[in-house]
């Protein structure tokens, strides 16, 4: 046992002078005091709370004072400091008791027989069950600051894996999936169009004359004209759609149940808002255009998922070289039938 314990401030709130020099004789010849500065008694409620609360270790409070009514006392002394206070009174009432105790009283004594020598035990016992009080409270709050930081340390690794996640499927500079993320959705959306028996349409993009553009106004500007392109791509496509950066300036598209004339459509509409946009950068002197390749299942019936890409890729070399139409279907290469409009 510690010395506050051993020898605890101890503060008598008494009305009655004769009950109160007995309780400090009992408390002097038990714990042994040399002097009177570990026993302040005082008589009145309002006398109490002059005193520093917070100095001593224990309340000794009668219940029936005449200034101040004892509950409420109770209540204001408790609101200053968590210091266990206990009752001792005359009344052997057992609501009484409940009350105090149910308000925050720690312990309750009845003034009945050799009480005197109970006072101390009774100190004592809830000078041990205070200290234990404190220190599981104190253990509670150190738990629930590791449950919160614990939880704040959750929530970081959660947006640390799904940042990782979306960096490992996204492309970098651009927002777009990445070209591994895009092979995985490529057999998915396949496969469902195979199922279910609807069209897929697939549209390679290549901007024109890209090389040209960092040789000539730097990286930063080439960076900025895939930035556009890519922002310009995710404005026009549905839900539905799949885009993704497939390598340097070219990018891919997964229309679903989409036909080869629609994706034509979607096609155009892509490079006349990139030309629309790119016309505003300070940096170019005119504005970017875009060649298309398209394929599609129902039209060139590929049997596999990278068939159906190799044929939009040579659609688009066909595009990339074909001065009167930048937008060229597979199906109808060689047919010197125009695609677009």
């Amino acid at each position: 046992m510690d010395n506050q314990v051993k020898q605890p401030r101890i503060l008598i709130v008494e009305d009655d002078p004769d009950q109160s020099e007995l309780i400090r004789d009992a408390l002097r010849i038990y714990y042994d005091y040399s002097d009177d500065k570990n026993i302040v008694a005082v008589a009145t409620g309002e006398q109490c709370l002059a005193q520093r609360i917070e100095d001593f270790n224990t309340i000794l409070l009668d219940y029936h004072l005449s200034d101040i009514p004892v509950l409420q006392l109770l209540e204001r002394i408790l609101a200053r400091s968590d210091i266990p206070v206990i009752f001792v009174t005359g009344e052997n009432s057992s609501s009484a008791a409940a009350e105090a105790i149910s308000r925050g009283a720690m312990d309750y004594i009845v003034k009945l027989g050799d009480y005197l020598f109970t006072i101390p035990v009774v100190i004592d016992k809830n000078l041990r069950l205070h200290r234990i009080k404190q220190e599981n409270d104190a253990l509670r709050r150190e738990l629930e600051l590791m449950i919160s930081e614990l939880r704040v340390k959750n929530i970081q690794l959660n947006e640390a894996l799904e940042l990782q996640k979306k960096m490992a499927i996204t492309d970098h500079l651009t927002g777009l999936a990445n070209r591994r993320h895009f092979a995985e959705l490529l057999e998915t959306s396949f496969e469902e169009a195979r199922r279910y028996g609807f069209d897929l349409t697939c549209c390679m993009c290549d901007l024109d004359h890209y090389k040209n553009i960092n040789d000539t106004l730097g990286h930063q500007v080439g960076d900025d004209v895939l930035v556009i392109a890519a922002d310009v791509i995710r404005s026009l496509l549905r839900g539905s759609d799949i885009a993704a950066r497939y390598g340097g300036d070219e990018f891919v598209l997964l229309l679903p149940h989409t036909s080869v004339e629609r994706g034509i459509a979607v096609g155009e509409r892509i490079r006349q808002h990139l030309m629309f946009q790119t016309s505003k950068h300070p940096m170019l002197d005119q504005p970017v255009t875009l060649s298309v390749g398209i394929a599609s299942i129902s039209s060139d019936n590929p049997e596999n998922s990278d068939t159906l890409v190799s044929r939009a890729d040579k659609a688009l070399y066909v595009a990339k070289n074909n001065c009167e139409d930048p937008i060229v279907v597979y199906s109808r290469i060689g047919r010197n039938q125009p695609s677009g409009t």
